[in-house]
C-alpha cells in the first residue's frame, strides 16, 4: 500500500532512527526529533491472531528496530540494550539521543500480565522520569488499558487502527499509578514443597509470584520467602480458583479459546463448573477466608489493626484500580455519608491505598452489573497482612492481575504471613475516557451527593525488603555507565 504524504509526516513523530538502538547502525538521513519517540513490545500471542498481526503492522509503518516481539526477546534486556546506548550517545554530545531520551514513550500490546510485566521492568529501572506506558488491549480481561481510557476490546490489527492508536497516543495525558510489593514466608516445610503451583497456561512474566533465591536481599535463613508484585489487584479464594482453572483448561485445550468473546464465555462456564454460582454448597465453610487467615491493615502512618472479615466471604480482592474482572468496579462509588462514617477516601491510583472488598459468591459478584453496585467494602489500606491458620487447609488459590496459582500451605506451621505494602509509582498514559482518578483530581471528583448510593451491602514504614519490585532481576547496567545520568 502507498504511504500517503500526511501519514509518512504523521508517522515521523513517533519513529526512532536505527543508529540511536542499535549501535552497528551507521548514521545517516537523521530526520527532525520525533516528539513522541515509542518503543512498541508486543505479546505476538495474545488475542490469538491479533498479536501476531498487530506486530507485523507496527513493523511495516515504524521501523523495525523500535519493535519487539515479548517472545524472543525480554523487556528488560531491551531497556537495558536502549538505554545503555542512549547513555552512550549522551556522553559523546548527541542532543538527537538527548531529545530522544527525554520524549520517550513505550507502548505495550498483550493481557494484563504482559502489561503489568512492563510496569514492573520500568519500576526496577527507577528512573527519575520512567517513560509513560500506553496499553494496548489483547488479553481477556483487559483491566489495565480500560482504567486509563485505552478501551477493553480487543482491537483492530490494520494500518488504520495503528495509526488512530498512535494518535491517542500523542494525544494521551501523563497520569501516575502506584505499584504494591507482595511478600509471603514461611518457614521450609520438613516434607514437600511449597512452591507456587502455576496453572498450565501462565506466562513466563518475571514480576509473577516466585520464591526469592539464596542469594536476595528479602531470603532469610530456615524460611522460604516468595515475592512479587501488582498493579490492578491481588485477590484470594474461589474468584482466583476460577481464573486457575479458565487457564488450565486454555492450555489443554486451545482451539476452545479463539477470541475475547468466546474466552469470556468460557470463563462464566467454569465459574459454574467449579461451584461458585451454588458455592453454599460446593465450596466448604473451613475454606472460607475468616476461617482461612487473620486479616489485619495498616492506615497511612498507622499501627496493625484487626480486620473483620464476615465469615460468608469466600473471596477477598484487594484493588488499585477501578477495574475487575473485565471492567467492572468492586468498590463503587460510597456515598458521601457513608465516606464520613467509615473514613472513607475515593479510590484514587495514586494515593497509596488499596480498595479490600469481599464476594460471598458468583451471584453476590452479580451486583457489579447494576449501575450502583459493589461488594462488601471491607476497608482502605496502605498496608495488609494475612496470617494463616495453623493447618486450616493444605493449600489455597491467589491471583495478582489475572495471573492465578495454587499456593500449597504446610500443615504444621502457623508462621505463613502474606504482606502488601506501597512500593511505588510509575506513569501511565491516559485517553480522555479514563476511568482512573488522580489526588489531583480531587477538587472535581472527590464531592458526591449524600443520596448518590444506598450501602446497605457494606459491612463493618517502608523496610528494606520492599525497595525492589521484582520485575528486572536480570536487569543489570554494565559497570562503564554511570546510572545516575540516566535522569
Amino acid at each position: 500500500m502507498m504511504e500517503s504524504k500526511s501519514d509518512s509526516d504523521f508517522l515521523k513523530d513517533f519513529y526512532i532512527p536505527a543508529y540511536i538502538l542499535n549501535d552497528k547502525t551507521r548514521i545517516s538521513d537523521v530526520p527532525d526529533v520525533p516528539k513522541f519517540p515509542v518503543l512498541v513490545f508486543i505479546n505476538a500471542k495474545s488475542g490469538g491472531q491479533l498479536g501476531g498481526d498487530l506486530l507485523t503492522t507496527y513493523r511495516s509503518v515504524l521501523n523495525e528496530h523500535q519493535i519487539f516481539d515479548l517472545g524472543e526477546e525480554a523487556p528488560d534486556k531491551v531497556l537495558r540494550r536502549v538505554y545503555t546506548r542512549l547513555e552512550k550517545l549522551k556522553q559523546e554530545k548527541d542532543e538527537f539521543a538527548t531529545k530522544i531520551h527525554e520524549r520517550l514513550r513505550i507502548i505495550v500490546a498483550g493481557g494484563d500480565g504482559t502489561a503489568g510485566w512492563l510496569l514492573g521492568v520500568v519500576c526496577d529501572l527507577k528512573l527519575s522520569h520512567p517513560p509513560p506506558i500506553a496499553t494496548v488491549p489483547l488479553g481477556t480481561g483487559n483491566n489495565l488499558p480500560f482504567s486509563f481510557g485505552w478501551g477493553k476490546k480487543n482491537p483492530g490489527t490494520d494500518r488504520n487502527s495503528v495509526l488512530l492508536f498512535l494518535e491517542q497516543v500523542k494525544k494521551a495525558k501523563e497520569m501516575k499509578i502506584d505499584n504494591w510489593h507482595i511478600l509471603m514466608r514461611m518457614r521450609a516445610p520438613k516434607e514437600g514443597s511449597c512452591d507456587p503451583i502455576a496453572p498450565l497456561e501462565l506466562p513466563h512474566s518475571l514480576h509473577a509470584f516466585h520464591r526469592v533465591s539464596s542469594t536476595d536481599e528479602m531470603n532469610v535463613e530456615g524460611c522460604h520467602t516468595f515475592r512479587g508484585g501488582f498493579w490492578n489487584y491481588f485477590s484470594m479464594g474461589m474468584d482466583a480458583q476460577v481464573s486457575y482453572a479458565f487457564h488450565s483448561e486454555r492450555k489443554l485445550h486451545p482451539e476452545k479459546f479463539k477470541n475475547q468473546l468466546v474466552n469470556q464465555s468460557n470463563y462464566a462456564k467454569l465459574g459454574c463448573t467449579q461451584g461458585w454460582f451454588a458455592a453454599s454448597i460446593f465450596h466448604p465453610a473451613s475454606k472460607n477466608v475468616a476461617q482461612l487467615a487473620k486479616v489485619k491493615i495498616m492506615k497511612k502512618h498507622g499501627q496493625w489493626q484487626d480486620l473483620h472479615v464476615p465469615q460468608s466471604i469466600r473471596s477477598i480482592i484487594c484493588l488499585n484500580l477501578p477495574s475487575f474482572s473485565g471492567g467492572l468496579n468492586p468498590w463503587g462509588t460510597p456515598s458521601g455519608r457513608k465516606k464520613n462514617e467509615r473514613d472513607l477516601t475515593p479510590p484514587y491510583v495514586d494515593d497509596g491505598l488499596l480498595e479490600v472488598v469481599g464476594f460471598r459468591d458468583a451471584w453476590h459478584g452479580l451486583v457489579l452489573l447494576a449501575p450502583k453496585g459493589h461488594g462488601t467494602r471491607l476497608a482502605q489500606a496502605h498496608r495488609i497482612r494475612f496470617e494463616f491458620h495453623k493447618g486450616a487447609v493444605e493449600h489455597t488459590y491467589m491471583r495478582i492481575d489475572g495471573e492465578p496459582w495454587k499456593q500449597p500451605l504446610p500443615k504444621d506451621d502457623d508462621t505463613v504471613v502474606v504482606e502488601i505494602s506501597h512500593l511505588g509509582q510509575v506513569n501511565m498514559l491516559a485517553t480522555q475516557n479514563c476511568r482512573s482518578k488522580s489526588v489531583n483530581d480531587r477538587t472535581s471528583s472527590s464531592t458526591h451527593p449524600d443520596g448518590e448510593e444506598d450501602d446497605e451491602e457494606d459491612s463493618r514504614y517502608e523496610g528494606d525488603e520492599f525497595r525492589k519490585f521484582g520485575a528486572a532481576d536480570t536487569f543489570r547496567f554494565p559497570d562503564e555507565v554511570d546510572i545516575s545520568q540516566l535522569s
